[in-house]
């Protein structure tokens, strides 16, 4: 049996290692096409970059497009010209049209980064974080027109941390997700429909997530969002008269962590910190210079 020929679609870092772990297996499958989005300004001097998953199909001789809009008719006449089995999405970044999820042979398939149907939207890790799930996994379903909401072909499950970070799940989860695509693209399709009653949706992050206030808010609900929201959008709250981004927290006692009373009583240990201008500091460091340490 031939390899199954592949349009990869995705963009950022997350997607990279399903890539990868599809050219790996050359006897299953064939990249035919990568489609990225565009480059973006980056950055304090916005120099343009290239999106991680295109790096690494130029870095691989893959033959990569970055439409402004998929579902543009030019896009859409080389999909059509272009002879693939099974369309892929991995944080791809953009809505695609129905006529694009008919064309590839065997369908469209898509890896998300939680337990379907929980978490459906654009930013199921961070919010598996914030809800203090004690479980998440990765999903490989088929594409549907309404987001996140074809039927399942695998999962996988993993504990949840309590310390859990963003960038650490988002790492597991990524190479977690990579290996039972490839897996699941080898196996003849047996899609099981969503359990529509257990929905939950998660929307996209903005700045105003990571603004945070210990005289309104709980330390477990702060710790939650630093762990979440770091890098971006990141935790800001007021300190000293100003807002002060807040790097990393503990609900434990630390040597050198600022100790910050909350609504609820409890003390959020602030581990480190960043006042505006200025380098990362840690929360003692702060405290000794009022910001100016």
């Amino acid at each position: 049996m031939p390899p199954l020929s592949i349009a990869f679609c995705g963009t950022p870092e997350f997607a990279v290692p399903s890539l990868k772990a599809l050219l790996e297996r050359p006897q299953n499958f064939r990249v035919s096409l990568v489609i990225t989005q565009p480059d973006q300004p980056v950055g304090r001097k916005q120099l343009l970059t290239p999106p991680p998953v295109k790096v690494f199909a130029e870095a691989h001789r893959l033959l990569c497009i970055q439409p402004a809009n998929i579902n543009d008719e030019t896009t859409s006449d080389q999909l059509q010209t272009t002879s693939f089995d099974i369309l892929v999405t991995v944080a791809y970044g953009q809505i695609l049209s129905p006529a694009l999820l008919a064309l590839p042979r065997l369908g469209a398939v898509n890896l998300h980064p939680s337990l379907l149907p929980r978490w459906r939207g654009a930013s199921p890790i961070q919010h598996a974080i914030l809800a203090g799930d004690n479980e998440t996994g990765v999903t490989v379903q088929m594409m549907a027109e309404a987001l996140d909401a074809g039927p399942v072909l695998a999962q996988e499950c993993m504990t949840l941390s309590p310390e859990e970070t963003f960038e650490h799940l988002s790492q597991t989860l990524a190479d977690m997700g990579a290996k039972l695509l490839a897996a699941t693209l080898t196996k003849p399709f047996a899609p099981v429909p969503q359990d529509e009653t257990k929905v939950t949706l998660c929307r996209k992050l903005s700045r105003k997530d990571g603004e945070v206030n210990p005289a309104t808010m709980t330390a477990e609900e702060i710790h939650r969002r630093v762990r979440a929201l770091t890098p971006w959008p990141g935790v800001t709250a007021p300190f000293g008269g100003s807002r002060v981004k807040i790097l990393a927290t503990s609900l434990v006692a630390e040597p050198e962590a600022l100790e910050v009373p909350c609504v609820d009583g409890r003390t959020l240990y602030v581990l480190s910190l960043q006042p505006q201008g200025r380098k990362p500091m840690s929360g003692k460091a702060w405290l000794r210079g009022h910001g100016r340490a």
